[in-house]
């Protein structure tokens, strides 16, 4: 079903957001398509809102008689199974922070590293 490959290029899409600066690591092209995915999620997260990727995968549900939902892609499938009650505003926050800390320390390394190359080739 074309509903649930786009749920699996959500799934990969947040997780791209999250560890992404891995990548960066390896492919240093990567920061640039990296940098705006994390700047997406952290503001969907922080201001609330939808990602286009929930409303496209509701109308392809809608037209292939499954039932959509409501929520956003996060509360339908991830929180049912870190956290099956209670996503607050705060939660929802304090993720956004997560994920800004958990790239600053990625990226702290990828800086660091980059310097200490550095150092070594002169």
């Amino acid at each position: 079903m074309t509903a649930d490959l786009i749920v699996l290029i959500h799934f990969a899409f947040i997780l791209f957001v999250i560890f992404g600066g891995i990548l960066v690591m390896k492919w240093r092209k990567c920061i640039w398509l990296h940098l705006p995915a994390v700047v997406w999620g952290v503001l969907l997260e922080l201001f609330g809102g939808f990602c286009p990727l929930t409303t496209l995968e509701n109308v392809l549900r809608h037209h292939s008689d499954s039932e959509p939902y409501s929520s956003g892609f996060i509360e339908h499938y991830i929180i049912p199974l870190i956290y099956p009650t209670g996503l607050t505003r705060e939660i929802q926050i304090i993720l956004g922070i997560t994920v800004i800390i958990i790239n600053l320390l990625i990226y702290t390394l990828i800086f660091k590293k980059r310097t200490n190359q550095a150092k070594k080739d002169d």
